[in-house]
């Protein structure tokens, strides 16, 4: 049986630690505001920024001078898998369960004989597949110098996966990133993103009322490489909004289980104290009775 000393030690260990995660928990309230509000103002132009390029790829598509990013390199042989996480960790599952999806596409691709190679952004991610996947690795994007997510962030990462593409290192390139979809709810998910896997427009009829100067070609070579960037920003601000929401989540339960601690230790610190009294009474009485 633990002391009195031992018990209120812990006790007072276990407060410390539920104000951290309280702080932690508002903290990750307040950033998740801002970060749902960008994630949810992205989408818009994601998806219309989609639409003008389905529209145009829909007329360029099958063209023999299609751009590259279009209509792909012709084969699937070599995969690049971006695995976008968090810097930082005590937020749940969230990190887990977009590594998880990663490691269930590797798996798959690698029985169908294909080469993968994986580019991480965010460290979480990179400490998790270097332990099975280390060898497939082929770089990785530092982004905990970033304090406030930008265009410029996910231009950079573009431009080294579009670098990579141009070199030839890979055929198709994939995206792995959380959506947010409430506090409680984050979604993996998987996005290919090079060659451009561009949904036809549900109704070309109304693309017969533009016409494109210089091209739809070459208005699709510009047009392309900004969408990769585009898709990639989308998916970063998801996980930003995502991250929050998990660890808000994780706090708000650390917080629960911290407080429900503190209460078990607290019925046992009393009954060990009234024990002690008890037996110090008998001691007392019965050394009274011999006299």
């Amino acid at each position: 049986m633990p002391s009195l000393k031992d018990l209120k030690n812990r006790i007072s260990s276990v407060k410390s630690t539920r104000k951290i995660t309280k702080a932690m928990q508002m903290v990750a309230a307040a950033k998740l505001r801002r970060a749902q509000e960008s994630a949810e103002a992205a989408r818009p132009y994601t998806e219309r920024f989609n639409a003008v390029l389905g529209q145009l790829a829909a007329s360029a598509g099958g063209a023999d001078n299609a751009p590259l990013l279009l209509k792909g390199t012709g084969k699937d042989d070599v995969h690049m898998l971006v695995v976008m996480t968090s810097e930082r960790g005590l937020c749940g599952g969230f990190n887990s369960s977009i590594v998880k999806l990663a490691k269930t596409r590797i798996e798959a691709l690698k029985r169908e004989g294909k080469t993968v190679k994986i580019l991480t952004v965010g460290k979480k991610g990179r400490e998790q597949l270097r332990r099975d996947y280390g060898s497939l690795m082929v770089g990785h994007v530092d982004m905990s110098a970033v304090t406030k997510l930008g265009y410029a962030d996910a231009a950079s990462v573009a431009k080294d996966l579009l670098g990579r593409f141009g070199a030839g290192e890979f055929d198709v390139a994939t995206i792995f990133y959380a959506q947010f979809l409430s506090v409680i709810s984050q979604k993996p998910t998987a996005q290919q993103v090079i060659p451009a896997a561009i949904e036809a427009a549900p109704d070309t009829s109304a693309s017969t009322l533009y016409e494109y100067e210089p091209g739809e070609e070459a208005i699709l070579a510009e047009l392309l490489p900004r969408g990769v960037a585009t898709q990639i920003f989308a998916a970063l601000l998801e996980n930003a909004a995502s991250e929050q929401g998990a660890r808000m989540s994780a706090m708000d339960n650390a917080t629960r289980n911290a407080g429900d601690m503190i209460d078990k230790l607290s019925i046992e610190y009393n009954r060990t104290r009234q024990a002690v009294i008890t037996s110090e009474l008998i001691e007392i009485i019965s050394g009274a009775e011999a006299l």
